[in-house]
């Protein structure tokens, strides 16, 4: 009899670990609305951590998906990775699905939504993206040791005509972006044009079809923790707008 309570005492205790981490699970919580978040080039879902765990405590069911950014084009990544997970996400609940993303995620995004249909898409907010391309990509793509280790997605990101980004056209979604104009990356900035966050430059995160847009002091990857700037994605998520304050602009 001892022996049956322990076996059950296990279970439990492995249902309820199981059951704190929503992006495990083929059911949102609740009938809340999910998440998907996107990280960027090179980073993993634990970049994410701190804005998965805000968006939980407002009571969002998140997936934060962990792909393989260094590995395949964006095309690949939105078609075999993203829209596998999304799909699933659709079959299980008729929830409204939004995305979050940082940097390259936002592309793979636009790529996604240009490319499938998501019956209960709700809003999208982009931090930082490259939605105009990337300078430094212009700048490394003439260098053969960035094309022979540096991921394809990262190749696609140039600023030319025929770039990725440049490609997608505008936004037929509720999107806001968060543009960041704090850098701490002074060799990078000498090579972009404008205000920057060290990676992109301000100008770079714009794109036709945005429903607001909002630049905070944040480096690229200082966004993804900073407490207003989170603050700001929710609030776009339950309005379809940012919050006006002091310092945004």
């Amino acid at each position: 009899m001892r022996k049956a309570a322990r076996h059950s005492l296990v279970l439990l205790v492995l249902y309820a670990s199981l059951s704190a981490f929503p992006n495990l699970s083929d059911k949102n919580q609740g009938g809340t609305e999910w998440v998907v978040l996107l990280h960027g080039l090179g980073r993993s879902s634990r970049s994410l951590a701190r804005l998965e765990a805000d968006l939980a405590g407002q009571g969002y069911s998140v997936l934060n998906l962990d792909y393989p950014s260094l590995k395949y084009p964006i095309a690949y990544l939105a078609d075999e990775v993203l829209h596998p997970e999304v799909a699933r996400l659709s079959a299980a609940s008729p929830a409204k699905i939004h995305f979050v993303t940082h940097s390259m995620g936002g592309i793979v995004v636009r790529y996604y939504l240009k490319h499938h249909d998501v019956p209960a898409l709700g809003r999208v907010v982009m931090l930082s993206p490259p939605n105009q391309g990337s300078e430094l990509a212009d700048l490394l793509n003439g260098s053969a040791l960035f094309k022979r280790f540096i991921a394809p997605a990262g190749r696609e990101l140039g600023t030319d005509t025929d770039s990725l980004p440049r490609k997608l056209g505008g936004a037929d979604f509720d999107l806001g972006v968060i543009a960041g104009s704090k850098s701490y990356n002074p060799i990078n900035s000498l090579i972009l044009d404008g205000p920057d966050d060290g990676t992109v430059t301000v100008e770079s995160t714009r794109m036709p079809g945005l429903v607001d847009f909002l630049v905070l002091p944040c480096s690229h990857n200082s966004i993804i923790r900073d407490k207003t700037a989170i603050g700001q994605v929710i609030h776009f998520l339950r309005h379809g707008a940012f919050q006006r304050t002091a310092g945004s602009g």
